[in-house]
């Protein structure tokens, strides 16, 4: 009888142990924290409002009636847009500016240059993650003068514009920029001469996307 009470007392012992520690393990188990959420980086977009600077060398030509004179120099611009994205990756907008050239030439005793120039362009590209390859082209307009001891002449002129280049995001906001153009901006009338004026421009600039 008594070996029988020792075993009975040994085997709830045991089980008691057994439901305490199975109890204790669980509370371990549901205290464990759970693991943090993967934070998902954002996806670069092109889309939005953006502005910026430029410059670089330019190469002018007028064929008037009488003489023929490259005008080559070189501009600062500042620009402003908008793009929209499409979801796969094309990119459309619209962007306008305004620059001073420096192309400036001697016809003899006359000075022969382009001064201000603007444009108004529509904009198609790809986006390669944070690159943008794009053409451009709309309405160009630029002032022509003459000067000398014959007199002075300012003429402004309106022609049009085509060229492409590439944006590359440094930052969500940052963006360079490197582009080629062409402007033709069409006839001029300077001192009673007629001549054709167009322009070459590479440009490099800095923009910022807000």
């Amino acid at each position: 009888m008594k070996c029988h009470f020792v075993s009975t007392a040994v085997a709830s012992f045991l089980v008691s142990g057994l439901v305490a520690g199975s109890a204790m393990a669980a509370d371990a188990i549901d205290e464990i924290p759970a693991a943090p959420a993967a934070e998902i980086a954002p996806v670069f977009t092109w889309r939005g409002f953006y502005a910026g600077l430029g410059g670089g060398p330019t190469w002018a030509n007028g064929d008037f009636d009488v003489f023929s004179e490259d005008m080559n120099g070189g501009l600062i611009t500042g620009f402003v847009g908008y793009n929209w994205q499409l979801d796969n990756n094309f990119v459309f907008g619209i962007e306008g500016d305004i620059s001073y050239n420096w192309d400036k030439s001697d016809v003899g005793p006359f000075e022969v240059g382009l001064e201000t120039a603007g444009s108004v362009r529509a904009r198609l590209g790809y986006a390669i993650d944070r690159a943008l390859i794009y053409g451009a082209a709309g309405w160009t307009g630029a002032q022509v003068h003459i000067d000398g001891p014959a007199g002075d002449d300012r003429d402004t002129l309106s022609g049009w514009t085509i060229g492409a280049g590439v944006d590359y995001a440094f930052t969500n906001n940052v963006f360079g920029r490197l582009e080629y153009r062409y402007n033709d901006y069409g006839s001029a009338d300077l001192l009673g001469l007629d001549g054709d004026i167009d322009q070459h421009v590479v440009m490099i600039g800095v923009g910022y996307k807000f």
